[in-house]
């Protein structure tokens, strides 16, 4: 797959409450591509544990996370961007698997802010419990992953600018 300015396949990661389903649904529109949330693919089995307050293990997040590489899969061509935790070094190995040239923007902040976000989110199905462990599972995008770390404290539109800039073709390619 060839990624251009016109059809990037982006995934916006980070904890939860970073932000990532607002910017990335703002990036998606400013590209003009599909857009997912990786929550909307959670089975019923993962939404009603952390309901709970249990952390998601790796066994539960696989099938979860294969499901976001076949949506990744499917919008190679087109270009899409879904909004997924991918905390783990294995979790984005596993994305890239169908989908070699997934570019990841982690959103990234203080605890206490994303802890803050978080209890402003009511319903939402990830409590505020959880923060710890989110902090605890990620690992950030390595030297040799397609990829860009961006500060939550950035207003949203400054968020989505900093990302078109860097998904902007250099040489024909991302940087």
């Amino acid at each position: 797959m060839t990624t251009t300015s016109q059809s990037p396949l982006v995934v916006v990661m980070g904890v939860s409450g970073s932000g990532k389903t607002t910017v990335g649904a703002a990036l998606a529109q400013r590209l003009r591509v599909p857009f997912a949330d990786a929550d909307d693919f959670h089975p019923p089995e993962n939404v009603a544990k952390m309901s709970a307050g249990v952390p998601l293990t790796d066994d539960d997040r696989e099938p979860w996370l294969r499901t976001i590489a076949a949506w990744l899969d499917a919008h190679a061509e087109a270009g899409g961007v879904v909004s997924c935790s991918a905390l783990k070094r294995s979790y984005r190995d596993l994305l890239r698997e169908q989908a070699t040239q997934t570019f990841f923007l982690h959103l990234h902040g203080d605890r206490d802010v994303i802890a803050a976000r978080m209890a402003g989110r009511p319903g939402h199905f990830m409590p505020a419990a959880l923060v710890d462990s989110q902090f605890a599972t990620l690992e950030p995008l390595q030297a040799d992953e397609l990829g860009t770390a961006l500060d939550v404290s950035a207003p949203v539109d400054d968020l989505v600018e900093q990302s078109l800039q860097i998904l902007a073709p250099k040489d024909g390619s991302l940087r």
